[in-house]
């Protein structure tokens, strides 16, 4: 039995993780101005950066329609007897909606998993749903066991500032001014229910605070599982980026330490600087 995993370009996985899965990638939409991007294809997230610097305004997002999910689906399904698609969070976005519905079409064949996660926690039950295909699993046992740990993903980032949540809506400006006068990160993670909220607040400088981070990690879930974990960032600064991969190597005890670099649907909500440590729980 052939089964081909398929997620939206908001799992942020690497071209080469990608290629080696043979992942199929839906690009959801940025939206410039006026104009129409596809994350991953024709926009990086520099590109959002100096769109920000210039305008002053967030770009915006969007998602595919059940049309373009039909489409997707039909491509990818050839050769292969089910397709698995791994979709960001349905409070996020109405991605999961319409995948949902294009997936009607299938008979059956494809099948639609709410991630109840966006970035790299999202990409750890695409990379799941992979390694449940490869050890032979039939594709209603990959739902089932994929559906099972999402509860135990852990989602969650710490900004470096709070300008782009700001401006999306996700932060007040009292909030926005006190975080800069006092130095204030919080970390922003994913409940249970795909809900992003703030779990806790870090004062310092970001080093400080990511020390503290993944200090915390490692108290809140001590029992993980230890195949592979991703450190996530938005262009982060590298002597940040390897301050963390340093201290999850002293804390953690993870197979695989997987960097990736946000795309462009997650930087346009976090800003630049963003980092989390992503992996699941047991």
């Amino acid at each position: 039995m052939k089964i081909k995993v398929t997620s939206d370009s908001t799992c942020d996985l690497s071209a080469e993780l990608i290629e080696k899965y043979d992942i199929g990638i839906f690009p959801l939409s940025v939206v410039l101005g006026e104009k129409f991007f596809k994350d991953g294809v024709d926009i990086v997230p520099k590109d959002i950066f100096e769109y920000v610097a210039k305008t002053g305004e967030l770009p915006k997002t969007a998602a595919g329609s059940a049309d373009e999910y039909a489409e997707f689906f039909k491509k990818n399904l050839e050769g292969h007897d089910f397709l698995i698609h791994v979709n960001i969070s349905s409070l996020a976005s109405s991605s999961h909606s319409a995948a949902s519905k294009a997936a009607e079409e299938f008979g059956g064949k494809v099948k639609v998993i709410d991630s109840h996660a966006l970035s790299t926690g999202q990409g750890l039950l695409v990379l799941k749903a992979c390694d449940f295909a490869l050890a032979g699993k039939s594709a209603d046992e990959i739902v089932k066991d994929v559906n099972s740990l999402r509860p135990r993903v852990n989602t969650s980032f710490v900004p470096d500032a709070l300008d782009y949540l700001h401006k999306g809506g996700r932060c007040s400006l009292a909030a926005l001014i006190g975080a800069k006068v006092l130095k204030l990160h919080p970390m922003i993670a994913e409940n249970a229910e795909g809900q992003l909220i703030a779990k806790k607040k870090y004062m310092g400088g970001m080093e400080r605070c990511i020390r503290n981070y993944i200090a915390d990690l490692k108290e809140s879930f001590p029992d993980y599982d230890k195949s592979r974990c991703f450190i996530t960032h938005s262009t982060a600064d590298e002597s940040l980026v390897e301050l963390a991969k340093k201290c999850v190597a002293e804390t953690f005890d993870f197979e695989q330490v997987i960097e990736t670099v946000a795309g462009s649907i997650v930087t346009s909500h976090c800003g630049r600087n963003t980092l989390g440590v992503l992996f699941i729980c047991n």
